[in-house]
């Protein structure tokens, strides 16, 4: 996966990891403990997190970088569906509780390493 990190107002996020491909983009986090990264679907509206061994925070994003859409700490086995366009809806992944510091509207901005 090509590596990132994601900002808000200059802050660091976090650093994350863009899942470029089908089989990236079915894996996610599933089977993963401890991470401390996010994971980025490009062009995607819905995830799940069954086989998922830990929470996750959920940010949904248009393609100006705009969040849209946000749940904290998902438990696993569950499925959120974002009611916007596919093509122009992304969804950013990150460890439970990551996320605190984000409000919907924000602009995030990513920078490749």
């Amino acid at each position: 996966m090509k590596e990132a990190a994601v900002y808000i107002e200059k802050r660091k996020i976090t650093n994350i990891k863009i899942a470029n491909n089908f089989f990236k983009k079915l894996i996610g986090f599933m089977g993963k403990k401890d991470f401390d990264y996010g994971i980025i679907f490009p062009k995607t509206n819905s995830i799940h997190t069954f086989f998922m061994k830990e929470n996750i925070d959920v940010i949904g994003f248009d393609n100006h970088g705009i969040i849209i859409f946000k749940a904290v700490n998902v438990e696993k086995n569950k499925v959120i569906v974002i009611k916007e366009q596919l093509k122009n809806t992304n969804i950013l992944e990150m460890p439970a509780f990551k996320s605190k510091k984000l409000k919907m509207y924000d602009k995030l901005t990513f920078i490749r390493k």
